[in-house]
């Protein structure tokens, strides 16, 4: 599974808890926050998505996981985690952040891997129509302009040995769910990715997030992801999308309207987006402040009923 930020957290939840192995492939782009901070002031690589990604896959005492998430509220500590801070910690004893979230899954009880996309400190770099650019992901998600291509910068170097091994030996490669331009296409980035996916004899699978995101995918139909994985992320293949199809009452859609977003969906009687087969299910749960987001448990069984069935891998 590729991904970023907190989407992908929930859909490795749910994986876990279906009984399925799975390893997580995460951008290292983030420059906000607590993982911005920590960044910039330790020269290493963001933690806070690897954080995330090994509390959800955590089989130890749920204790743990809390003191992980933990976010101090004041003094000169205030906005980190504890979990961030921990692999700051970490990182700087043994001396690699690859080893650093090694050792943490060890502590969690993670028996799944966690691997970050590439080891290299990059920055994200968004050009624009209108001839301008856009340098990191903090003012990529908030800028507001569209995106017509992306890099990282410094180029890092190609995907390890590792990263290529996984998606050799992958039954299905999911993308998703994240943001589209900040989470997902870093990603992709990353030399010799998508090279890896295309010549994958696993199924690469998009999992379409449930709104759009203000600043980032303002007025984007789930077309318009598809395109953009191609063309900015340079991912030609694309073997199916999941969607969710299930019923959003008009109290919730205005909810998302009054922000700036709107809910992804597609017709009823769709059969194929930009090509790409579409798996329609229903995959969302209600939180207690009203807003949508991807029930793990669904997305897990739907995931694990395109393995059963055998979705069709289009290598070009």
């Amino acid at each position: 599974m590729l991904g970023g930020g907190t989407g992908i957290s929930a859909a490795l939840r749910g994986i876990k808890e279906s009984g399925a192995e799975v390893t997580a492939i995460v951008t290292v782009a983030d420059d906000g926050g607590s993982s911005g901070r920590l960044r910039k002031d330790y020269h290493m690589l963001p933690p806070g998505d690897i954080r995330n990604c090994l509390v959800a896959l955590s089989d130890g005492d749920p204790l743990l996981g809390e003191l992980f998430n933990y976010r101090f509220e004041d003094s000169i500590l205030k906005g980190h985690s504890f979990g961030n801070l921990f692999l700051a910690v970490l990182t700087r004893l043994t001396g690699d952040f690859r080893t650093a979230v090694d050792r943490a899954r060890g502590l969690l009880g993670v028996s799944n891997r966690v691997i970050p996309s590439t080891s290299t400190r990059v920055v994200l770099v968004a050009s624009h129509p209108d001839g301008t650019r856009s340098t990191g992901e903090q003012c990529i998600s908030r800028g507001g302009k569209p995106i017509i291509g992306m890099e990282l910068k410094p180029e890092p170097p190609c995907i390890s040995d590792e990263i290529k091994g996984v998606i050799d030996d992958a039954d299905l490669i999911v993308l998703g769910p994240g943001s589209l331009f900040t989470s997902l296409v870093p990603n992709l980035l990353v030399p010799g990715m998508t090279e890896a996916l295309t010549a994958a004899r696993a199924p690469v699978v998009l999992v379409a997030n449930l709104a759009t995101q203000p600043g980032e995918t303002d007025g984007f139909l789930l077309a318009d992801h598809v395109r953009a994985l191609r063309e900015v992320g340079g991912l030609e293949r694309i073997d199916g999308v999941v969607v969710n199809v299930a019923h959003v009452s008009d109290e919730v859609r205005a909810r998302y309207q009054e922000s700036g977003a709107s809910l992804i969906a597609i017709e009823a009687g769709t059969d194929a987006v930009e090509g790409v087969p579409v798996v329609a299910a229903d995959l969302v749960r209600l939180t207690e402040d009203g807003f949508l987001r991807h029930d793990a448990s669904r997305l897990a069984e739907t995931l694990g009923g395109l393995l059963e069935a055998g979705v069709e891998a289009d290598r070009g």
